[in-house]
């Protein structure tokens, strides 16, 4: 903002509205000069917000126009891919295989599931530790004398 005024500039005018204005109405009006600046700064920033959002929408309207003549490009060279009906079948997806005469898919197991089911290690389930066993269940080491073996 004072890029082209130096300190000793600035320095300066404010040595003479010390002098012009006084020193007892000089804090009125540098709270002025600064509400002055602050709407100044709101207009500049609501006319850059306006501005980006026009930008933004010449843009984004280009970038649908260019799309649109891309899809119609695409749609030229490959006429069949969108007009497919679902009872022709489509040479890009193979048949499904067809299923034995026992009416039970081979791939599928008697009780219904697809896959056996995956062995997991059975989980290991402890009683609430007690004082002299610690959180993971082993026994706490020996703080002191052991009462039981006496």
């Amino acid at each position: 903002m004072f890029a082209d005024i130096g300190w000793s500039e600035l320095l300066m005018v404010g040595f003479v509205a010390l002098i012009v204005i006084g020193p007892k109405d000089l804090p009125k009006a540098m709270r002025f000069a600064g509400q002055w600046v602050g709407k100044a700064r709101g207009m500049a920033r609501q006319f850059r917000s306006g501005f980006d959002a026009m930008v933004r929408e010449a843009e984004l309207a280009e970038m649908e126009k260019k799309w649109a003549e891309e899809n119609a490009r695409i749609m030229r060279e490959h006429p069949m891919a969108g007009l497919l009906s679902d009872s022709s079948p489509s040479p890009a997806v193979p048949a499904p295989p067809a299923e034995p005469a026992t009416g039970m898919p081979e791939n599928l197991l008697p009780d219904g599931e697809d896959q056996p089911p995956v062995m997991t290690e059975k989980p290991v389930v402890r009683d609430a530790p007690d004082k002299g066993v610690d959180a993971g269940g082993d026994a706490a080491p020996e703080t002191g004398t052991d009462k039981s073996a006496s």
